[in-house]
């Protein structure tokens, strides 16, 4: 990977059209998008912000660049623009008295999305990120009408695909798909270009002459260029993976964004505990990969889990909790307190007590040659983006759980057919009755029982076909592009060994009764040093808690899982008091 200039780019015009055509969907939620506050609202507003004064043309702050926040216009104009790294620019909105600025990013004073210049005198009312969380809590009714605009400007921004970062490479590239994958997971906005249509993307190919490995190139906010970035990089580029002060002991450290820590981060810091969350890859886990949940409480309709995931990140900055992503766990360090863990990559973060609420990691079939065809036609999850790559094509999706349901079901309405392996003799063993029977009412789904696929079939760099197996009956070749794999999980728990975190034979960690029980049998005792018992979700080692997917016992649903991540918050609390 290597950082270079950028060179001088040309005007593109089709990426303004673009944008003014996604932008127009929205005219119906403009003034909800756009809400004029009122001379009272302000009034009530003022003790959250600060005065500032900026004269015609001045930026007040730009596209990759610090952010002061919320900004409430008092006098003048805002012109609010969007640049995307490459030299184009179109103008988003002028706000005008009563208007503010700032989207969902400003709750956690991520970098700025857009730019913003003064048209005129403008006098401001600044509240900071730390100011602009109490606001919205403080002020129920204007923090809602102040949260749905910020929601709605980031949804506006990721629809229009016309923004920073800028990914450049041929499509059906497995880094490509990988960058991109991230991006839509985590609700970063980008655009994606084709060298071989685009101008500009054609020019920094031209000018950077990247070898095999290091396509994409990706274009930051700020015009810096890299080269196939890892996810660090990317994530360092647009302020996601903010640096962590190896000094500070946080109350509670969530190691995992799922939908069970993310259900802690969001009950713990709103009682008033500092809360780091440290994830991986993407808020929302596995379930953030469901194309539509249909059995969560309140939810007759369905909610994707991409959208769940969306609202409880949202939530949890609104409470400050503070996000890294993406930081991988690599050791849990427990001879000591405060307890600390190790990040791959280098780093280190304390905390009081730990959650363990870090899933499972997906379960892969033993098929040669899968890790080539991974990213490129073999994916384990179904969303949008892999739904655009099979559009009007066969698909092969294996796996016969609620999830492989799940999944069958909304890649229907873009394949031609998907064909459903499973090697036992029917779906009722493992799957809801509701997806069963949508499942046997949807006509492109073909279910293929006691069948196994055995072969993956390509030419290095994407798949063109494969091999599958019912009974001892002769194999069977079909040319597909795309595989979906859904063979279920292992848990995510070998990292813990250092720590002396007991896990069962699975590898599942064991809490609760299961913890007081081995104790027992070793020691006679059932209870901690401090004379307590353990809680039901606490592991072997004091102050560390598991939760969700990871622990053993858990039940695999998500309502299930924000359950436990409400339920361990009053645990730690009582951890906590007595430290």
């Amino acid at each position: 990977m290597s950082t270079l200039p950028a060179p001088d780019f040309i005007p593109d015009n089709s990426i303004n059209e673009r944008f003014e055509s996604s932008m127009s969907k929205y005219e119906s939620r403009r003034d909800q998008m756009f809400p004029v506050l009122t001379e009272a609202d302000i009034a009530r507003l003022r003790r959250f912000g600060s005065e500032g004064r900026w004269h015609d043309g001045d930026a007040i702050f730009v596209a990759g660049g610090g952010n002061p926040g919320m900004m409430i216009v008092l006098a003048g104009e805002v012109r609010i623009s969007q640049r995307d790294g490459m030299g184009n620019s179109h103008r988003i909105v002028d706000h005008g008295p009563g208007h503010f600025t700032a989207d969902v990013g400003q709750l956690s004073g991520s970098p700025a999305l857009v730019s913003a210049h003064a048209v005129g005198t403008v006098d401001a009312l600044i509240v900071t990120p730390d100011a602009l969380r109490a606001l919205v809590v403080a002020e129920a009714e204007l923090g809602e009408r102040i949260m749905r605009a910020l929601i709605l400007r980031r949804v506006g921004l990721i629809e229009a695909g016309t923004s920073a970062p800028v990914l450049v490479g041929p499509p059906g590239s497995a880094d490509l798909f990988r960058l991109q994958t991230f991006l839509t997971s985590n609700g970063q906005p980008h655009m994606v270009l084709d060298p071989a249509t685009s101008p500009n993307a054609e020019a920094l190919i031209r000018m950077y002459q990247p070898g095999p490995h290091e396509l994409p190139l990706v274009v930051c906010p700020d015009g810096v260029v890299k080269k196939n970035p890892s996810l660090t990089e990317l994530g360092r580029c647009l302020g996601m993976l903010p640096e962590l002060d190896p000094d500070k002991v946080f109350d509670v450290l969530v190691v995992g964004a799922g939908p069970s820590g993310l259900a802690t981060a969001v009950y713990a810091a709103s009682e008033g505990l500092s809360v780091l969350v440290v994830e991986n890859r993407a808020f929302g886990g596995q379930a953030g990969a469901s194309a539509r949940i249909e059995n969560y409480l309140g939810f007759p309709t369905g909610i994707s889990g991409r959208a769940l995931a969306g609202r409880a990140f949202v939530q949890s900055q609104k409470f400050g909790a503070q996000v890294a992503i993406p930081a991988a766990a690599d050791k849990l360090l427990c001879d000591q307190y405060p307890l600390r863990l190790s990040l791959a990559g280098g780093g280190q973060v304390q905390a009081r007590a730990v959650v363990l609420a870090c899933g499972a990691r997906y379960r892969k079939p033993d098929l040669a040659d899968l890790a080539t065809y991974e990213g490129c036609g073999v994916y384990y999850w179904a969303s949008p983006l892999e739904g655009r790559q099979c559009q009007g094509e066969d698909v092969v999706l294996v796996g016969g759980g609620n999830s492989a349901g799940q999944a069958a079901v909304f890649l229907s309405g873009h394949a031609k057919t998907v064909h459903m392996l499973i090697r036992g003799a029917g779906l009722a063993a493992s799957m809801s009755s509701y997806l069963i029977e949508r499942i046997a009412a949807t006509p492109n789904i073909v279910l293929h029982t006691h069948t196994r696929l055995i072969k993956l079939e390509g030419d290095g760099q994407r798949l063109t076909g494969v091999r599958w197996q019912r009974r001892d009956e002769a194999e069977e070749s079909h040319a597909v592009r795309s595989v979906f794999l859904f063979v279920g999980a292992d848990p995510n728990s070998g990292w813990l060994e250092d720590c002396g975190v007991q896990v069962d034979q699975h590898g599942f960690v064991m809490t609760g009764t299961d913890v007081m029980m081995a104790r027992c049998r070793v020691t006679g005792q059932m209870l901690n040093t401090d004379g307590t018992l353990h809680g039901h979700l606490e592991t072997t080692v004091p102050g560390v808690f598991a939760i969700g997917d990871v622990r053993a016992g858990s039940t695999k649903r998500v309502a299930a899982a924000v359950g436990e991540g409400a339920a361990v918050v009053a645990q730690l609390h009582a951890y906590l008091a007595v430290k």
